[in-house]
């Protein structure tokens, strides 16, 4: 639909010089009402620059505009409303899908530019819960969406594999645990000798002492601490590398925090250099009063370093390695001040690019009520959540469809796609507060529904071809006949996929896109059941599967861009 948005304002531009066609662009509208035409152009504020009514402007657009497309103008009340014509519409937007394919609705504003994307990050150690989730697959989106631009993306798991927490499970180890166990119950022992420290702490303080001088001597590089640190990472990304295969996400690094330890101190003694590091009592810390932000603490008294020192270290790091235009942090908002101050220690450091980092900030997950703490235990593992996902589909499948092709395959796809839509329906700013019930929902507004309409327009294509001997996915561009509003609402609807993902990026907000796909979803299945698909009128029957050909394209496109698969049997 921006094409013709460019279209229109061109001309107006044309007809007021003094209006920028981009300033035009961006005040064209989609009316309430499909009898309120399909765009419309609200005279308001080009009164104010033109010095004239807006009801006059309308009227004199009315008069001067001519479009092709367009069939017909109305000037209401100061908006000047355009009816476009539905076959010049219809054959411009299914030539566009069918030539494009895949490539529908993607741009090319990206070419040359690079993002680099820091998603999902957990913590080594603790064991993967539903509240990685978010970041993970919001991520996972982004970095789709922005290559689908056009964009080089560099997903970057930062891996919570440093720290003082480190500390204290080593120290939990060496009283409470032993390698058995530990090698036996994998993460889940690594999560207990982690709640027992703190339970114990409580009792006797002087352990998280005790925790601390062991993170120490793993920076010193104390060969002890660098051994069991090891063996737990190991033992982590084992279960991480699981879920991330469930889920269908794969990095370009997974660089960690530790991966940053031997630059730390040139980035400390740039600071000190540029006379920005201020000695407090033994610690390190930056100050930004006159930013009205508490100091950014960057290394503690006893020498370890902290999580504003690695996050700048990293940062630095992939500027030079990447020369990104853009750096985007997905965490949840809870972080926005250590974003805050780490971002201005770079702008203080004299980096002009401080103002390409981004955080995209997200909202928290609670678990029926209560929130989600390892030290206390209280976690609800993401795969569990995901087998159940894909366990329940599997019942569906054998009730429903017992004879279905490849069923383990579909049930993974759609148990697993249901609770990523379920997340990313959401706005991200939003809380969540976790729901067995509404993850594995799968009536109504949800994954499975988009994947059910991409499965049955897939079906159709292959029961009309498989008559006709040729293949579903050779339907030809053809003249596109339209006598209904069924139809040409889905059109429209069509045509705005490129403008919803454009706007996603820009907001970067995968919710648009999963919003958009339920609408389109539905209005596709009013067309199939106002509509006889296979019928014998020629001129109808090609118009038809050409527009459940594009419905199908655009569906598995969308999913696509959330990170989620599109079966063709369901």
């Amino acid at each position: 639909m921006k094409a013709y948005k460019i279209r229109i304002a061109e001309q107006v531009s044309e007809i007021y010089p003094s209006i920028p066609k981009e300033d035009i662009v961006l005040s064209l509208e989609t009316p309430p009402q499909p009898d309120m035409g399909d765009m419309t152009l609200p005279c308001f504020p080009l009164s104010k620059l033109l010095r004239r009514s807006p009801l006059y402007i309308a009227e004199e657009l009315k008069e001067q505009l001519q479009l092709d497309f367009i069939e017909r103008k109305e000037a209401v009340a100061g908006y000047m409303n355009m009816y476009f014509d539905k076959m010049s519409i219809g054959n411009d937007v299914v030539t566009d899908i069918l030539t494009r394919r895949e490539h529908y609705g993607s741009q090319t504003v990206g070419h040359g530019k690079t993002i680099v994307i820091d998603y999902s990050s957990p913590n080594i150690a603790k064991p993967f819960h539903i509240a990685h989730l978010r970041s993970t697959v919001i991520g996972h989106s982004l970095y789709r969406i922005f290559s689908f631009q056009g964009y080089q993306c560099i997903g970057i798991n930062h891996l919570g594999d440093w720290g003082t927490q480190f500390g204290k499970l080593i120290t939990s180890y060496r009283l409470w645990g032993n390698a058995d166990a530990v090698e036996k119950g994998g993460i889940d022992e690594l999560l207990r000798l982690y709640v027992v420290f703190h339970e114990e702490a409580e009792k006797q303080p002087d352990l998280e002492n005790e925790a601390r001088r062991w993170f120490a001597k793993m920076e010193q590089g104390d060969p002890e601490a660098l051994q069991l640190w090891e063996w737990f990472v190991d033992i982590s990304l084992t279960e991480f590398r699981r879920t991330y295969h469930l889920l269908g996400v794969s990095f370009d690094s997974y660089a960690g925090e530790s991966f940053y330890n031997d630059q730390m101190g040139a980035v400390i003694e740039e600071l000190k250099a540029k006379g920005l590091l201020v000695e407090d009592d033994g610690a390190w810390l930056v100050r930004l009063d006159e930013y009205e932000l508490p100091p950014a603490l960057l290394v503690k008294q006893d020498g370890s370093s902290l999580y504003h020192m690695r996050d700048i270290t990293a940062a630095l790091y992939r500027k030079k390695t990447y020369d990104f235009d853009k750096a985007i942090y997905v965490t949840d908002y809870a972080q926005n001040l250590h974003f805050q101050q780490w971002f201005k220690v770079i702008e203080r450091m004299g980096y002009e690019w401080a103002n390409e980092l981004v955080h995209v900030a997200f909202g928290r997950v609670r678990l029926e009520g209560r929130g989600l703490s390892t030290r206390k235990g209280n976690v609800l593992k993401l795969e569990d959540v995901l087998q159940q996902a894909i366990a329940k589909v599997k019942s569906i499948i054998e009730e429903r469809n017992p004879s279905l092709r490849n069923k383990e395959e579909v049930a993974r796809a759609v148990g697993v796609g249901a609770v990523i839509f379920h997340d990313l329906s959401m706005s991200r700013i939003k809380d969540i507060d976790f729901s067995w019930e509404e993850a594995l929902q799968f009536e109504g507004e949800t994954g499975p529904y988009v994947q059910f309409t991409h499965a049955r327009a897939s079906q159709v294509l292959k029961k009309a071809y498989r008559s006709r001997d040729i293949p579903a996915s050779d339907v030809a561009v053809v003249p596109i006949h339209l006598a209904d509003e069924t139809s040409y609402q889905l059109i429209k609807d069509l045509s705005m996929f490129g403008d919803v993902v454009e706007r996603a990026m820009e907001k970067l907000e995968p919710s648009i896109v999963t919003r958009y796909l339920i609408d389109l979803a539905q209005q596709f299945n009013r067309f199939y059941h106002e509509h006889h698909i296979l019928v014998e009128d020629a001129e109808v029957l090609e118009t038809r599967l050409a527009l459940v050909k594009c419905v199908q394209i655009t569906l598995k496109d969308g999913l696509w861009l959330i990170g989620i698969e599109a079966p063709k049997e369901m």
